[in-house]
């Protein structure tokens, strides 16, 4: 009733909390966790008489009604919480403003922490019967309150100025460090809340979860804080990135699957749009995550992978791929390595890692080529939840780490099919397309594919690569299964890495690899109209390209024919 009142709520609830104080009720960590689990508890069991009650009377009530019903208590137990944070520490105001917000963010993650835990043990509990809204409200406004409200947090008032004169054209860098600190902090706390309550642990949560995470606020506060339209790493970018990792952790069984619950169908679609909001607005945040994101992405994944590579800097301008005789060697980006380019997979052992060294540097041992299988496949994978039998991160870590020395043996701008060829690193490529199954080969030539994106050194390097793969193969199997990677990334939908669309065109139209002879090209009919119809939009579009058409309109023929498949 305080809170909803007309009255000064900022001092009524001063003297509450000073009440609380003198009963004795936050004396210790104990008291103060054992008020906000009750406190949790109470809101959350009135929330579902409430909708229990909504639920057995259809028709007495919308659903607006009985959300604000549920909100009336939410509300005022959310605005207690943050009257508590901004109070904490107030009575060591003494010893200095660092331990003041010291404890406040000591109390904001006891009480994350809490909530977080109510609604793991109340999943496990109710299971069908969960319900996410009192847990979604409470997290989405007390983080409404702390991020777009310092005073919430009681900050000097020096602090609070300069956090106003942000919207009055303050550069972000001259900031008071302890309002950049507090921000990011209490960002951090958030994604811990968000890490621990991933879908994985609390999958009754997950809509809820992918909601909060997407929402413009929270994105904006992870991906744009203190380098507005930058595109430069923030601090929140890494935070962001692992919070995608756990989604599709959690949906990569699914997907494997092919055939999707309704539920799982529905939270996929809207992880799609996530990426391709991320696409738009924070591109650059794709191309330096683009590597950890695409190592958990399932392989049949492959939209989403696609949304992912397409991302290039918003500072580039794209040439048209359908341009005839595109001369790729003289774009000035070529020569530059990508964004993202220092990620690389962590290597299983060390000693794998110093005996790819060598082999790179002298070829030997003389026996890693034969080993090299050996490292790469699961020593004990389970086949009762995943059919993969290879370590993936692995084995793009590798791909990306071998061309990547190879660029740096290479002269800038000298990167063709004859210079990449007879050296250690072809070596290594060469054998791993030959000597791995289908499975294994399947992994690593998607492994090269993922490096074709955005006009840099690595999509160059790696077009060649595989375009050398499949003219140097001496069984049409290889050559096949190279066709089949890029081709399945080019008949979904929009979007289509750039450097994907080059090395097909180039694939098809150049005669040297005699693309048209090969049996797997007509094995069916439905296969061979599938080729038909690609080949015909990448060629219509590089005669439309000198009348002004740009390369959508090729993209839009080539994902139509995803219908034949």
């Amino acid at each position: 009733q305080l809170y909803h009142s007309q009255a000064n709520t900022s001092k009524i609830f001063q003297f509450y909390v000073q009440q609380m104080n003198l009963q004795g009720i936050l004396k210790t960590d104990d008291l103060i966790t054992r008020f906000f689990r009750l406190s949790t508890e109470m809101c959350v069991e009135l929330c579902y008489r409430i909708l229990n009650t909504a639920a057995q009377t259809p028709g007495s009530s919308n659903i607006i009604d009985v959300r604000s019903k549920c909100f009336h208590t939410l509300d005022a137990f959310t605005h207690l919480i943050v009257m508590l944070v901004k109070h904490s520490g107030s009575s060591t105001a003494a010893s200095g403003a660092a331990s003041e917000t010291t404890a406040k963010l000591n109390l904001l993650n006891k009480v994350l922490n809490i909530i977080a835990g109510v609604a793991t043990q109340d999943q496990d509990i109710r299971q069908a019967d969960f319900q996410h809204l009192p847990y979604y409200r409470i997290f989405v406004l007390l983080f409404m309150e702390l991020v777009l409200g310092p005073t919430n947090l009681g900050l000097p008032g020096s602090v609070l100025l300069q956090h106003n004169q942000i919207g009055l054209g303050l550069n972000p860098s001259q900031l008071d460090p302890l309002l950049e600190s507090i921000q990011y902090q209490v960002l951090t706390a958030f994604c811990n809340t968000l890490h621990v309550l991933r879908p994985s642990k609390a999958p009754s949560f997950s809509f809820a979860w992918l909601d909060f995470i997407s929402h413009r606020t929270f994105m904006e506060k992870c991906l744009l804080s203190g380098s507005i339209n930058s595109g430069t790493p923030t601090k929140g970018w890494q935070m962001y990135a692992q919070l995608l990792v756990d989604l599709i952790k959690f949906e990569a069984p699914f997907l494997r699957n092919v055939e999707l619950p309704q539920s799982m169908d529905s939270l996929y679609k809207g992880t799609l749009k996530v990426f391709l909001v991320l696409l738009h607005d924070f591109p650059e945040f794709l191309c330096e995550y683009c590597y950890g994101l695409c190592d958990v992405i399932p392989c049949n994944a492959i939209q989403m992978r696609n949304l992912v590579l397409s991302a290039f800097p918003r500072n580039m301008r794209l040439p048209d791929p359908f341009t005839p005789n595109l001369k790729i060697d003289s774009l000035p980006e070529i020569s530059q390595p990508p964004r993202g380019s220092t990620a690389l997979a962590t290597f299983g052992t060390t000693v794998f890692k110093k005996d790819l060294d060598s082999y790179l540097r002298t070829r030997s041992p003389v026996t890693f080529l034969s080993d090299l299988r050996g490292y790469l496949q699961l020593s004990a994978p389970n086949t009762t939840t995943d059919s993969v039998h290879y370590n993936i991160p692995l084995i793009n870590g590798l791909v990306l780490y071998v061309g990547q020395t190879a660029i740096q043996s290479i002269p800038p701008k000298s990167i063709s099919m004859s210079s990449i060829a007879h050296s250690s690193h072809m070596d290594i490529f060469q054998n791993l397309a030959v000597a791995l199954d289908t499975e294994g080969r399947y992994l690593f030539l998607n492994a090269i594919a993922n490096q074709l994106r955005y006009p840099n050194s690595h999509t160059h390097y790696f077009s060649c690569t595989l375009l050398y793969l499949f003219a140097e193969s001496n069984t049409e199997a290889i050559q096949e299964q190279i066709t089949r990677v890029l081709l399945e990334r080019l008949i979904v939908n929009r979007p289509h890495p750039w450097g994907l669309l080059v090395t097909f065109i180039e694939l098809i139209k150049n005669p040297s690899f005699k693309f048209w002879n090969h049996e797997f090209v007509r094995c069916a009919p439905e296969i061979e109209k599938l080729f038909e119809s690609v080949a015909r939009s990448c060629n219509g579009a590089a005669h439309r390209g000198t009348a002004g058409t740009g390369p959508s309109t090729a993209d839009t023929n080539i994902s139509q024919t995803n219908q034949m498949t």
